[in-house]
């Protein structure tokens, strides 16, 4: 960077600094509604972590095992990328080993055994229910899991209704007396049948059994009037449909949402082919975590390359389009002071009780 760039670069985080104040509790507050602030954290996220990212002190040689997802699943991709940005990112002070995992849940009891430098992705459910004692974890309590630190977010695992166009089916209620394909087993297909209870359609609903690569098919052929399907968006398969055949996605009003017991996302308008509007949608969100076991320096060197990678990550694969800082109110489990650090420094947007 020259030393122009370097100049205005600086400036711009002694802006930040300016626009911040200390509560009587000496926390830094933000005012976020400043538009001229809010420009200006933009561009702080992109190009002050240049400047510092190669002067941030880590020890030597850091060699982090990171656990996504099974190698067949979407997750698994995801932390494939997230691995090589990340290592890129840290300017080679740090390795990260992408290992097998089974799942969410076994990243998560794998926190037992784990070394100083682990690293996974997990649904937040997942380790509120492992701190907890209950479902899956009932008979695996440990104090380990209190130990967890969250970083920063991964892409949400969002529901996806696709239906006919020629349907006219836009919201839950009108699906009744209409057919909707899952795929029986899966996470969408689970979710597909709980909504339908929740929302009193059982009995005016026909599930149909199907892979979701017949979807298409099933509905040109009338088999079905739309179909379910859980993923990170722009889904490629949902984008590959709405390419060559004309859908509607269905949109949540917020009692629905509500009931879901999920998280509100937002899939933008224009993300698929013929979506004219935004659509409200439940999602589960990710959340990528680690232990009080790393040090300061490796977690906040982590973190700041992850937002500095954002960008590269985006052209690379468009689901990393769905992350950005407004998922960290998402982030309901302790920050890493490593990460916290990071996020103060930029003015980026954590609860009060995280700082």
């Amino acid at each position: 960077m020259d030393r122009q760039a370097l100049r205005e670069a600086e400036g711009r985080q002694a802006f930040v600094q300016r626009a911040a104040h200390h509560s009587p509790a000496g926390k830094l507050i933000f005012h976020r509604k400043d538009p001229a602030l809010l420009s200006t954290l933009k561009l702080l996220s992109l190009a002050f972590p240049l400047i510092v990212l190669a002067a941030t002190p880590v020890k030597a040689d850091v060699n982090i095992t990171f656990k996504s997802a099974p190698q067949s699943s979407s997750y698994h991709e995801i932390g494939a990328e997230l691995s090589k940005a990340l290592q890129d990112g840290s300017g080679g002070t740090i390795t990260i080993v992408d290992e097998p995992s089974t799942g969410s849940s076994q990243n998560v009891l794998d926190v037992e055994m784990a070394k100083d430098d682990y690293m996974f992705m997990s649904q937040p459910v997942l380790v509120d229910l492992a701190q907890q004692g209950k479902a899956m974890f009932a008979n695996k309590q440990s104090k380990a899991f209190d130990n967890i630190r969250a970083l920063f977010p991964a892409p949400s695992l969002t529901m996806h209704f696709v239906m006919a166009r020629e349907e006219a089916v836009l919201s839950f209620p009108e699906l009744s007396g209409k057919s909707l394909q899952t795929e029986n087993g899966t996470f969408a297909a689970r979710e597909a049948a709980k909504y339908i209870k929740l929302f009193g359609l059982e009995g005016s609903v026909s599930i149909v059994d199907g892979n979701p690569k017949d979807a298409l098919a099933n509905m040109k052929d009338d088999k079905v009037a739309g179909f379910v399907v859980a993923g990170f968006w722009p889904m490629p398969m949902v984008e590959k449909i709405a390419n060559e055949y004309s859908v509607n996605l269905l949109n949540m009003d917020a009692g629905e949402l509500t009931k879901t017991r999920r998280t509100r996302m937002v899939i933008p308008a224009g993300t698929y082919a013929g979506q004219l509007d935004d659509v409200i949608a439940a999602s589960v969100p990710m959340v990528v975590y680690t232990t009080a076991a790393m040090d300061t320096e490796t977690a906040y060197l982590l973190t700041k390359a992850f937002w500095k990678v954002r960008p590269g990550l985006i052209k690379q694969s468009a689901w990393w389009n769905g992350v950005d800082d407004e998922l960290l109110v998402n982030i309901t489990h302790q920050l890493h002071p490593g990460a916290i650090k990071f996020y103060k420094e930029m003015g980026l947007p954590i609860a009060e009780d995280q700082k």
